[in-house]
């Protein structure tokens, strides 16, 4: 089945980019290189249902701390069919790391996070997604009320966008100061003080980051 997939991808490209339609080409092409990316955050153990369908045309899925437990993570590499990176294996033949790693899942872990999901997720990650910078850790405040911590590594690593969790209130917001936009998509999840479970969803295109839409959870 992806190999028909693919092999009809691949014909219709031919056929569009054959073609002399310029608008045609350069829709295609908008379509198939931006990065559309599904967030959420502080899940505490309980994966609502509605996320697969919410994020169903999502090429990453970004969590943002308090998975909760390992059925969390695994759940969401499963249920979106994320692909599994191979896994490093080490001289008596085990692998170093449980096989549920996937690079189109990315996350951070949060205070609640035992040492099963600690393992796979660091406490900050900073990496590039199209032509943007991003920074996330669980725990890091928003502009301009940082902790100590979060303002000292964005001072480092200067992200042109932030993601934090913890707080369970979504925010987004632009820090004019630091060149920042940042984003807390709130709880996903049962656990907590918060009355509606939300989540984010948003495209980043090269430099832009943009469509961002507020999901809320019934």
């Amino acid at each position: 089945m992806p190999g028909s997939f693919q092999l009809f991808l691949f014909l219709i490209s031919w056929l569009i980019f054959s073609s002399n339609n310029t608008l045609l080409r350069c829709s295609f092409l908008n379509y198939y290189t931006l990065t559309r990316i599904g967030l959420l955050s502080d899940t505490h153990h309980f994966l609502d249902d509605a996320i697969f369908q919410h994020f169903k045309t999502c090429d990453e899925i970004w969590h943002a701390g308090d998975f909760g437990t390992m059925e969390i993570a695994e759940k969401i590499i499963e249920g979106f069919n994320l692909p599994v990176l191979p896994q490093p294996v080490t001289k008596d033949g085990l692998t170093s790391r449980p096989t549920i790693f996937s690079d189109r899942l990315k996350g951070v872990y949060g205070n609640i996070d035992g040492p099963d999901i600690r393992k796979i997720f660091p406490e900050q990650l900073v990496f590039m997604c199209e032509e943007v910078k991003v920074m996330m850790r669980h725990i890091g405040g928003y502009p301009p009320k940082y902790n100590p911590i979060t303002k000292k590594e964005i001072l480092a690593h200067r992200p042109q966008l932030f993601i934090s969790g913890h707080s369970h209130i979504l925010k987004v917001m632009y820090d004019e100061k630091l060149g920042c936009l940042h984003m807390n998509p709130g709880a996903a999840g049962k656990q907590g003080w918060h009355k509606v479970r939300t989540l984010l969803r948003f495209v980043i295109d090269g430099k832009e980051m943009k469509n961002c839409e507020v999901i809320e959870l019934i």
